[in-house]
């Protein structure tokens, strides 16, 4: 039985990892990795079948970040689990180091699929969701998107191949946050109605509070009892855990200064007592 308690902590300590790396880096997307915080810790905790000592076992679930600038809660994640040990973490976007400012598969154990050009994760999902019905495979595939990626017209493609394949081990997850590189995705690029176009496209939509894992949770286990692809739109904030970093765009991808570095751990650390 998933520990709810343990998540929720898990999550919060994910944000402290996360703003630790990217100010050592110097450089790194802080608002969209603290916006997936929970996201990433019900899926590696309570949904994943995974094994980190053998990354690359054929059966396991497979995870796609397709908003690839989410890398360092990604590695934070994979360290928590053990695909790597944590010291790695202290290379972020080192030129010698293995953990690049997007995911790499060729070099990042419990990797997946390169990915930095928005827009091509669900694309991916749908020929690793094949490839499982082709090898006669069980495992599922997760694909984690922006909700500013949806503006990229590759993604409704691959929602309309996952329903035609009717690829019920295919599951997306839409980071919410309504912020992206140029301001409130409203402004840039309306979406629309979501969910309805989601449905239309052949998909189940289901929503929930991306911040709460009890929700979170709920949504993953209806997704993969759906007999069809689905997609959950976890409504979160940018920034989150961070008052100043909530909600702006300019937490995009901005480095960290020192002051604003304590600031922000001190905000973090407060949430977690």
């Amino acid at each position: 039985m998933a520990d709810l308690e343990a998540m929720r902590r898990a999550a919060w300590e994910l944000r402290l990892t996360v703003v630790e790396v990217i100010h050592r880096a110097g450089s790194g997307h802080v608002g969209g990795s603290l916006s997936c915080a929970e996201i990433l810790t019900v899926l590696y905790d309570a949904v994943l079948r995974v094994r980190p000592a053998e990354p690359d076992w054929p059966d396991r679930d497979r995870f796609v970040l397709s908003k690839g600038h989410a890398a360092p809660a990604l590695y934070a994640t994979l360290a928590r689990k053990g695909f790597f040990d944590a010291k790695l973490l202290e290379t972020l976007r080192r030129i010698d180091g293995p953990l690049e400012g997007h995911p790499s598969m060729r070099s990042t154990p419990g990797v997946d699929m390169s990915t930095g050009s928005l827009g091509m994760g669900i694309s991916v999902g749908v020929g690793m969701a094949l490839a499982a019905r082709a090898t006669g495979r069980d495992y599922r595939v997760f694909v984690l998107c922006g909700d500013g990626e949806l503006q990229e017209g590759q993604n409704w493609e691959g929602l309309m191949a996952g329903a035609k394949w009717r690829l019920s081990n295919l599951i997306a997850v839409i980071d919410r946050n309504h912020v992206q590189l140029d301001g409130p995705t409203p402004e840039v690029m309306p979406l629309g109605d979501l969910p309805a176009k989601l449905a239309a496209f052949g998909w189940r939509p289901l929503s929930c509070d991306g911040h709460d894992v009890a929700a979170l949770l709920e949504a993953f286990q209806a997704a993969m009892a759906f007999d069809g692809p689905a997609a959950i739109l976890a409504e979160t904030v940018k920034g989150k855990g961070v008052s100043f970093m909530e909600g702006q765009a300019a937490w995009h991808g901005r480095p960290i200064g020192d002051q604003e570095y304590v600031r922000a751990m001190e905000e973090l650390r407060a949430a977690l007592k």
